[in-house]
């Protein structure tokens, strides 16, 4: 209230001050609005794991080598991540929902293209072309988000839901990979972008107003070489380390990458506007929720590939039965995600994430400890203690992320967790895939009777030697699946004591750095 002194009367007056005027709350189109956003971001999040179920499939009918395998896996994140920051400049600058659309057309037609290659080749070149319209699609849902929802409440529900979408669909992928599988070919993993894209294609121009930034920084295509040789040089040479022992060329392909690496910080750091602001990673607790969901994203997608090898190819489960062998664990998942908000609330970051982290931490030493066992309840009981664990904490993560960066670089810190998340996906079977390949290489112990193109292809993946032994006779073909679960269980026991390291390490972070931006307004 603003108090006056009136110039004919011996009196003070009071005249109200100023109404702010409240953001326009959103109508129930853009509800709708929110529904046909999520699609690309459910897509984009199953296609990080539905792979690892089809892989079985694929080395089959492709016959890829171990580190192909691993690139058929990581092409697509790999690409997607180190082009996600640039593509939501491109956004900003062309506009959000004419690259969502391009995304979404490119997409839809190279998930065709992958369907159906004829070699592991051609799949890793259309898997990396997927990863960059994929890139066009994940920064245009969120902003266009901002821009339907002027609200803050509003807008913190959308959000809430998009994050649950993204980690609900890398969850779904292997129920999702195991009911296509047990009725087509791998390529139906695919071909399931197509009729997901369609009605987005079509109801994204009548529900979402194109938006774009007014002043958009400039496109910096120095930083953008820099993201991608960073990123591929170090994933290609800890493949190659994996792959081929501790040689000079897997050492030179890290030492590029940590250079590029350190190139792109110092010019984001120099930039006045930088494609990726790494200055936010100082900022209160933005730095290690950041950690504890590249940690978490790496441990999930570490599990779902190896144990989706085990499951069918070990235990002998139909993808089907494979999927809902994982079904409690993505519902425990989903569960934690929403019932953690009102115990957040009450309880501190540092005492709520280290906690669930723990329990994730729990997950993986149960396979750890029973990893030699053919029982199915030690995986599905690892599963739901990972699910539970890691739906809580990314939850509590996510919202501290966007809490506590400044207003004005929500958008910014958008893009270095959707680029945490990403990285994640492709270190998980990069770094674990990797040491798992690598002990079961040295490990397994083939019969003497096969011969040298037989050996070769048993010792490169668990896959080959399955489809190996289908050819032999029965005492050997036994044999053969006998050693080949021994070398493959053995890494299996070495990447579950790595993950509870992981988790153990995101719990360290997380109960030195969280803190709670609103402070007393909890209490």
């Amino acid at each position: 209230m603003i108090e006056t002194q009136h110039p004919t009367h011996d009196r003070t007056t009071i005249e109200p001050a100023p109404v702010p005027i409240a953001p326009r709350r959103a109508p129930r189109r853009a509800w709708f609005a929110l529904a046909v956003l999520m699609l690309p971001v459910l897509l984009v999040s199953i296609d990080n794991t539905v792979l690892s179920f089809a892989l079985p499939a694929i080395s089959r009918d492709l016959a890829p080598t171990a580190a192909q395998q691993l690139w058929i896996i990581d092409a697509y994140p790999l690409v997607l991540a180190a082009l996600l920051v640039a593509m939501g400049s491109a956004g900003d600058r062309w506009g959000r929902r004419r690259m969502l659309l391009i995304g979404s057309i490119g997409f839809a037609l190279l998930s065709v293209v992958a369907a159906f290659a004829p070699t592991a080749e051609a799949l890793i070149a259309a898997r990396a072309a997927l990863g960059f319209f994929g890139a066009m699609l994940m920064p245009s849902t969120l902003s266009l988000l901002r821009s339907v929802f002027a609200d803050r409440e509003q807008r913190r529900i959308a959000i809430a839901i998009w994050a649950t979408g993204f980690a609900a669909g890398a969850a779904l992928g292997p129920l999702v990979g195991g009911i296509l599988l047990e009725q087509f070919g791998w390529g139906s993993v695919f071909l399931l972008a197509v009729p997901v894209l369609v009605p987005l294609v079509v109801l994204v121009p009548i529900l979402i107003p194109e938006s774009r930034d007014p002043a958009p920084g400039r496109i910096d295509p120095l930083s953008i070489v820099l993201s991608l040789a960073a990123m591929g040089a170090v994933v290609y040479g800890i493949k190659s380390l994996a792959t081929d022992g501790v040689d000079g060329f897997g050492v030179q392909a890290v030492v590029i990458g940590v250079f590029a690496g350190v190139w792109f910080v110092r010019r984001q750091l120099r930039s006045a506007s930088p494609m990726l602001d790494v200055r936010l990673l100082r900022q209160g607790s933005f730095g290690g929720s950041v950690v504890v969901n590249l940690l978490s994203v790496i441990a999930l997608v570490g599990f779902l590939y190896f144990v989706s090898q085990h499951l069918q190819l070990i235990l002998g489960l139909s993808p089907v039965d494979a999927g809902l062998a994982l079904l409690p664990g993505l519902v425990v998942m989903i569960v934690a995600g929403v019932a953690v908000v009102p115990v957040a609330r009450r309880v501190h970051p540092r005492v709520l994430v280290p906690v669930a982290l723990l329990l994730s931490a729990a997950g993986y030493l149960v396979i750890a400890l029973t990893s030699a066992s053919q029982a199915l309840a030690p995986v599905v009981l690892a599963f739901v203690l990972l699910g539970l664990g890691i739906g809580a904490a990314e939850t509590v993560s996510n919202e501290l992320i966007l809490s506590s960066a400044p207003p004005a670089k929500a958008g910014a810190a958008s893009a270095v967790s959707e680029t945490a998340y990403e990285l994640g996906a492709v270190l998980g079977t990069a770094v674990l895939g990797s040491i798992l390949a690598a002990w079961y290489r040295d490990a397994i112990e083939v019969p003497a009777s096969l011969t040298e193109a037989q050996a070769d292809a048993a010792t490169e993946t668990l896959a080959g030697a399955v489809t190996v032994a289908e050819k032999l006779p029965a005492a050997v073909g036994d044999q053969l699946v006998a050693a080949a679960a021994h070398a493959f269980d053995g890494g299996v026991m070495l990447t579950s004591l790595i993950g509870v390291g992981l988790m153990v390490a995101a719990a360290i972070v997380a109960a030195a750095t969280l803190d709670d931006p609103r402070g007393a307004a909890r209490r």
